[in-house]
């Protein structure tokens, strides 16, 4: 159900600045649009995983459907986003600091369209710092868009990319998904949408998908400092030199809705969260008959993770505890519970481990492997310990049986 607030954010104040954030927080649960002197917000968009299901038949399960069956994508000539064709100019976009210690103003829901001569096109989300009217910086890790960037700069070019903002919720979802570099995530959104299209760009020689806002542009060899940023941990991430992003165009729809996504909220936790969920699940089903997989709220919505399968050999749960680190190595902390656990419960989770595990059998430690680097606690090199926890219960032993009212 999308929520309207009908009085409008004036950014021209700093105290307008301040009220998106906080829109954002107050109503982390629930979707949001409201106005603002720059034009309309939209905020929590994919903030309840219950709704994503019921509305767009968005999870896990059907994540991994599309990522091993991709579905090619049309290009057309024209879309919605072209009825308006612009000069750069970032000013005119509500964009919002988030956090008083970040080091600026951030565009979080941009989704960055890249091409590369050898592995084709690469779609994925990367937070871009304002520097001003037509420049953001980039922070670069180094995933497929690193590699496509560095061979751009082996090859004295600069990268052309776009940056989409006002996404379907499948669309934002297949951007966080990781599959082999060779794999266009664009066909990944083809096989969960009807109707899908991408439509071209004016200044630089990509096919995007039919955003509520496109910025065209170049990765450019230009370094500047980014940061520093509180991230999905929601602990502050260092100021690093990165590369600078020049704009060259700009597209939009009339009226056009801008997504605002505010760090280590509910939102943020599902879109980074749900895709690792779905490698969880591939890895899992190798080794057990599986349900469901939740990454936690309380663990980032990265670092701890839930599996609930139907255990049919005791070794069921210890080869679940190892598929799930596989299908996530960021993962820090996975419980395996049955299939009488409510697995996005966690009072539910709890009862599991209390009534079902005991340390000297069923914890599993892995020590000194490699982990998340959004883990503040992990050594150098991200390197740290990890920890399974059967809380499953013995196959045939009805005192862990858990009693219901019928």
């Amino acid at each position: 159900m999308l929520h309207e607030l009908l009085d409008c954010v004036d950014l021209r104040l700093d105290a307008g600045a301040e009220e998106i954030p906080e829109r954002l927080k107050e109503f982390e649960d629930k979707t949001i649009l409201f106005n603002t002197s720059k034009g309309r917000v939209l905020g929590n968009l994919c903030a309840d995983r219950d709704k994503i299901k019921e509305r767009w038949n968005l999870d896990a399960a059907s994540l991994l459907n599309a990522l091993e069956n991709p579905k090619t994508v049309e290009v057309k000539g024209d879309g919605n986003v072209k009825n308006n064709i612009s000069k750069p100019d970032l000013s005119k976009l509500p964009l919002s600091r988030y956090y008083a210690r970040n080091g600026g103003k951030y565009i979080n829901s941009g989704v960055i369209v890249a091409n590369d001569p050898e592995y084709g096109r690469n779609i994925s989300f990367h937070r871009m710092m304002f520097l001003d009217r037509d420049r953001l910086v980039l922070r670069l890790c180094q995933r497929d868009l690193y590699s496509y960037y560095d061979r751009a700069v082996e090859r004295g070019e600069d990268l052309e990319i776009a940056i989409c903002i006002g996404l379907h919720p499948a669309v934002l979802l297949s951007a966080a998904t990781s599959p082999r570099i060779e794999v266009d995530e664009l066909t990944i959104a083809s096989r969960l949408l009807d109707d899908f299209y991408l439509v071209k760009c004016e200044t630089v020689d990509l096919e995007v998908p039919d955003a509520e806002i496109v910025l065209e542009g170049k990765i450019t060899q230009e370094n500047a400092p980014e940061g520093p940023y509180v991230d999905i941990t929601q602990t502050l991430d260092f100021v690093r030199e990165q590369p600078v992003i020049q704009l060259t165009s700009m597209m939009y729809r009339d009226d056009p809705i801008y997504h605002s996504l505010m760090p280590a909220t509910q939102e943020h936790l599902i879109l980074m969260g749900m895709p690792r969920e779905s490698t969880i699940l591939k890895e899992v089903k190798k080794v057990a008959d599986v349900n469901d997989v939740c990454l936690t709220k309380g663990g980032s919505g990265w670092l701890h993770g839930v599996v609930s399968i139907n255990k049919s050999a005791e070794s069921d749960a210890k080869n679940a505890i190892d598929a799930a680190f596989r299908g996530h190595p960021s993962l820090k902390h996975v419980i395996i519970v049955d299939n009488d656990i409510d697995i996005h419960n966690p009072d539910d989770v709890e009862w599991a481990l209390a009534t079902r595990f005991q340390s000297d059998r069923d914890l599993v430690i892995f020590k000194n492997v490699k982990g998340s680097t959004l883990d503040p606690s992990a050594g150098e090199g991200a390197i740290t310990s990890k920890l399974g926890f059967d809380a499953t219960k013995p196959s045939k032993d009805a005192k862990f049986d858990k009693v219901f009212l019928k």
